[in-house]
């Protein structure tokens, strides 16, 4: 039996994991005056981290031990149907550091972190568009 199967539920495994960061930012949001947008972002740039991780497991490319999405866009972008804009999905690399540690960086705002969760539910839109249903797991 081929590896196939496996790798589709490992797929999904990320797929999920990435479902939670997405609605940890889009949860988060909903918070008024008190909204820390730098969470927001940080769970967006998860998303679209470990959605394009999963995309790799799929296409059984090794996953390299980074948060780049430059990268990982670059390694899944063979995939047909992942039309993903690089552009848009750039800014969303800072947020792997920026977001989490403290520092001389520039004030996240609501803004930012609307468009981030945007951008994620994008990604997660087209990633799960290609992937094929999901196994039992």
């Amino acid at each position: 039996m081929s590896g196939r199967p496996d790798r589709l539920i490992e797929a999904y495994q990320w797929a999920e994991k990435a479902d939670h960061d997405l609605r940890n930012a889009e949860h988060t949001l909903l918070l008024e005056d008190d909204c820390p947008f730098d969470t927001v972002c940080f769970h967006a740039q998860q998303c679209v981290e470990k959605y394009l991780k999963a995309v790799l497991i799929w296409r059984s490319i090794a996953l390299p031990r980074t948060h780049d999405l430059r990268l990982l866009v670059q390694l899944a972008g063979e995939e047909p149907g992942l039309a993903l804009d690089l552009e848009m999905i750039l800014p969303l690399n800072r947020y792997a550091i920026e977001a989490r540690y403290p520092g001389e960086w520039e004030p996240f705002g609501r803004e930012e972190a609307e468009e981030s969760a945007r951008v994620a539910r994008l990604v997660m839109g087209i990633v799960r568009g290609i992937l094929p249903d999901a196994p039992a797991l």
